[in-house]
């Protein structure tokens, strides 16, 4: 999620587990530690434009390296309090307490979005995604800094319990809502005559009430926005041939640096690969858009025919301010349900 949300989750677990007289310390501690696993997308490189995405969410969001990354966070904080801050009174142990707990949330936390998170590296690559929160929602992240804030300005445990609640149930709701969309995508592509393949559901940007709906069909990908509240309602979308490089790409060449660079995007999305109708020399994972019934694609790879055997492809990503302004007009439309049809 976001590093703010990041940040919260991991103060909300060590203020819970603190008591009055530490727990402004907590605090910092655990929402600092909660952002450092975010510290890997220093790892980039200018030559090579898809490192981060191997990288981002790899090591460092780790299962197996969460006690590690509790711990490097614990020894520049006790440095800290007790080289600069002069705060001698808190025990080594505790600041490793604090620091480790904030940490385990962070990778946690991101596997509960749609991005990805490798939890099993390095005994498997897989990229783990429960698809029950957007990465950036409002309503949680605000919900939980009004809580954090009180509990440590008031140096109440049982508000952080009433966070570690809160933060708990939204989730729990997001695995609900996950469910009753997932089961409306099929009822959907029953009702179109197909055989829905890889069918996944996300919730789009900043809500759990508008789902974004994928499902593969004889090669092509189907995407349809379906509304999830007391009543469930759809929106249809559209859908696209399935990246298929001998059809689409007859002139690259398969030794080539921009085909392994194909096969690091394909991991990366799950293989949701789609050629950008406008743009027959740009791949797009037709995962993340901005309205969740269409295949704009907010991030693609550009390639070059002419490009020597060495050469990587080119990162794009759809920033325009006043499309987004406009998308987001159009998305709050959908969330209050204008335009819909009830589900199958």
């Amino acid at each position: 999620m976001d590093p703010l949300s990041q940040g919260l989750v991991g103060a909300t677990a060590s203020q819970s587990l603190s008591n009055r007289k530490d727990i402004v310390t907590a605090t910092v501690l655990g929402f600092l530690s909660g952002m450092a696993a975010d510290l890997d997308i220093f790892i980039r490189s200018s030559e090579d434009p898809l490192l981060f995405l191997e990288f981002h969410r790899q090591f460092t969001h780790s299962l197996i390296f969460m006690p590690i990354g509790g711990l490097i966070c614990a020894c520049v904080f006790w440095l800290l309090l007790h080289f600069v801050f002069n705060k001698t009174n808190l025990s080594f142990i505790k600041i490793y307490l604090f620091s480790t707990v904030g940490y385990v949330t962070h990778g946690l936390l991101d596997s509960c979005t749609s991005y990805g998170t490798q939890l099993f590296w390095p005994f498997s690559n897989e990229r783990v995604a429960w698809n029950n929160v957007s990465i950036i929602d409002p309503i949680f992240t605000l919900t939980l800094l009004t809580l954090v804030v009180f509990a440590a300005t008031k140096r109440s445990v049982r508000i952080s319990y009433i966070a570690a609640f809160f933060a708990v149930s939204y989730l729990s709701l997001g695995v609900i809502q996950e469910q009753r969309a997932s089961n409306i995508a099929q009822q959907l592509a029953e009702s179109r005559g197909h055989t829905a393949l890889n069918l996944s559901v996300k919730p789009i940007f900043g809500n759990l009430i508008v789902w974004k709906s994928i499902y593969e069909h004889r090669a092509r990908y189907y995407v349809d926005a379906i509304r999830v509240i007391d009543t469930s309602s759809i929106f249809e979308g559209d859908s696209i041939a399935k990246l298929e490089i001998n059809r689409d790409l007859p002139w690259l060449n398969k030794m080539s640096q921009q085909a392994d660079d194909i096969e690091r995007f394909r991991w990366f999305s799950a293989d949701h690969l789609a050629l950008d109708p406008n743009d027959p020399y740009r791949i797009i994972d037709i995962r993340y858009s901005m309205l969740p019934n269409k295949l704009d694609g907010l991030w693609g790879i550009k390639l070059s025919p002419y490009a020597h055997s060495a050469q990587h492809i080119t990162w794009t990503a759809n920033r325009s301010v006043s499309e987004r302004a406009e998308n987001l007009k159009k998305l709050w439309l959908m969330i209050k349900g204008s335009g819909a049809r009830p589900a199958p």
